[in-house]
């Protein structure tokens, strides 16, 4: 029973928790929805509600005075609006992602969904974000349930053919300037050169775990066998074979002819004991 519960939650089959919240971090029941909306205590991913205004916010494509906007100036003002809640964003730490609604729906417009590296980065954001204002409005952040954004976007839309238009229940992600993605997020890129992608306690154990196996293997000799420190017997001798002749390994890869000289003087030195 618990087995099937859990292969259930957050679809559609669940009866007890919304899908659409679990997905979305947003309902369009709101607190009216018939299924638990479970808030998490703690996430990477913050939901900053309805905290973008776009400039034709009553009819796509037309200002408040009924005029016509040039679609390129629509996507400078949202371009200007990412970068500066990125770079205030930015201050609380490493940024995964950060995307803004195209929706129309009142439960969607303007959201701000912003995933960073850590929770505890989030959890920062968050307590600073406390009575604070954008524009004369207030700033509503709370931690969301949206970790892969895969599931939370429209597809359609990305593919230019949603028939739901801006009243989709999925996101509608608004897209930044090839530029402008590359001056945002390129600053991390020589940061995570230096480490791995993941940096969560698991993964970073897992690493040392590797690091480990990689330093003892890098001490086992040619046939497998560890160092002589754990191949001695208490004499000094080793346990199998004859005692270990002491000469110091070369400085450089020796070239073949080096090595039949090598060997032949170790047989002379061989028969001359015999």
């Amino acid at each position: 029973m618990a087995e099937h519960l859990a292969s259930i939650f957050g679809t559609e089959k669940d009866r007890v928790n919304c899908p659409f919240y679990f997905k979305i971090g947003a309902c369009r029941h709101g607190d009216r929805c018939s299924r638990l909306h479970n808030r998490p205590t703690i996430s990477p991913t913050l939901l900053l509600s309805n905290m973008y205004m776009r400039p034709d916010m009553i009819t796509p494509g037309v200002d408040a005075q009924g005029q016509p906007i040039d679609p390129r100036k629509i996507q400078e003002h949202f371009e200007d609006f990412y970068e500066d809640i990125f770079e205030e964003l930015s201050k609380f730490g490493e940024i995964e992602s950060l995307n803004v609604c195209d929706n129309l729906a009142d439960h969607m417009i303007g959201n701000v969904y912003v995933q960073f590296r850590e929770e505890d980065q989030a959890a920062a954001a968050v307590q600073a974000f406390q009575g604070r204002f954008y524009s004369g409005r207030p700033i509503i952040a709370d931690f969301s349930p949206v970790t892969d954004f895969r599931e939370a976007t429209c597809r359609q839309y990305e593919e230019n053919n949603c028939n739901r238009g801006g009243y989709c229940n999925f996101m509608h992600v608004k897209v930044i300037g090839r530029e402008l993605r590359r001056k945002l997020f390129g600053r991390y890129r020589s940061f995570r050169g230096s480490r791995s992608r993941s940096a969560s306690p698991r993964q970073r154990r897992d690493r040392e775990f590797r690091d480990r196996d990689r330093d003892r293997d890098d001490h086992r000799d040619r046939n497998g066998r560890r160092p002589d420190r754990y191949d001695r017997d208490g004499g000094g001798r080793r346990k199998h074979g004859s005692p270990r002749r002491s000469r110091s390994p070369p400085s450089a890869r020796e070239g073949s002819e080096e090595r039949r000289a090598r060997i032949e003087q170790w047989n002379r030195e061989r028969e001359e004991k015999v």
